[in-house]
């Protein structure tokens, strides 16, 4: 056997080895990206869900963004008023004020408030089902579908259908908006976590349609809009809407609705 080959080979391979190794060393630095402390700090701070609720395509982009001033430190829904804080400590900015938001479902039709046109065979998607005739086979075609979509699409377990109806649980959502996505009848929406109350309907049908198809839907009277003392309910498209900025939480439109859709947001979470 011949060493001397295998010296002169074991060699060239370790300068070539060698070269290799300096010249991605050398490019490393020429096409190196700086780093940015603060947003390297704002990551720090944030959950790590990459939920997308903050409207970006993950932490690191709102990172990023709070670094760049295109968002603000209250920007992310799961990381609520600590992470806001902490953040606005990193920028070197003034406590930034975070309204804690929750999901809230505009739908009372409950398995045994509502009824159904016709037994719906087929996918387990609301998505599918809002396709079928008459836009699922509940009676009412603005109501819940019931199959559990948003509740599919929560990260956070904070929703499951109740008695055929989509209910969250206040306390662990976190309005991250996957579920507002999800629906198909768009009947969720992210509403201020103290809105003192709402209306649980989302029907646009007139009065005497809506009796016909479900026993707690908005009838569009009109007492709840008469009876508010602050102006904070108008009627529109056949259903109550209520201006939370203007809304004192007096409960007088809820004690007044003869349907019982306008409810205290406390123990919605237990409603069915």
């Amino acid at each position: 056997m011949n060493f001397t080959v295998i010296i002169i080979a074991t060699v060239v391979l370790a300068l070539i080895g060698l070269i290799i190794g300096l010249l991605l060393g050398l490019a490393g630095k020429v096409f190196a990206v700086e780093s940015d402390e603060t947003i390297e700090k704002v990551r720090e701070c944030l959950p790590g869900n990459n939920c997308g609720g903050c409207g970006y395509a993950g932490c690191d982009a709102l990172a990023e963004a709070i670094a760049k001033g295109e968002a603000k430190p209250s920007a992310c829904p799961v990381g609520g008023a600590a992470v806001a804080q902490k953040i606005s400590e990193v920028m070197g900015l003034p406590a930034d004020t975070f309204v804690r938001k929750v999901a809230f479902v505009k739908c009372s039709g409950s398995c045994d408030k509502t009824r159904f046109d016709y037994n719906y065979q087929g996918a387990e998607s609301c998505y599918q089902v809002s396709l079928a005739p008459g836009r699922g086979p509940k009676s009412c075609a603005y109501g819940c579908l019931g199959l559990g979509s948003c509740a599919k699409a929560c990260p956070f377990d904070a929703i499951h259908v109740v008695n055929g109806r989509a209910v969250v649980s206040r306390e662990d959502c976190k309005a991250c908006g996957k579920c507002v996505e999800t629906c198909p009848h768009n009947l969720i929406e992210l509403i201020p976590y103290d809105a003192p109350y709402m209306v649980r309907c989302f029907s646009q049908e007139k009065g005497r349609k809506v009796r016909e198809m479900c026993d707690a839907g908005c009838i569009g009277c009109g007492i709840c809009q008469k009876n508010c003392p602050t102006g904070a309910i108008t009627l529109k498209n056949n259903i109550a809407h209520i201006d939370q900025s203007l809304c004192t939480g007096c409960g007088r439109c809820a004690e007044k609705c003869p349907a019982h859709v306008i409810i205290r947001q406390a123990g919605e979470a237990d409603a069915s």
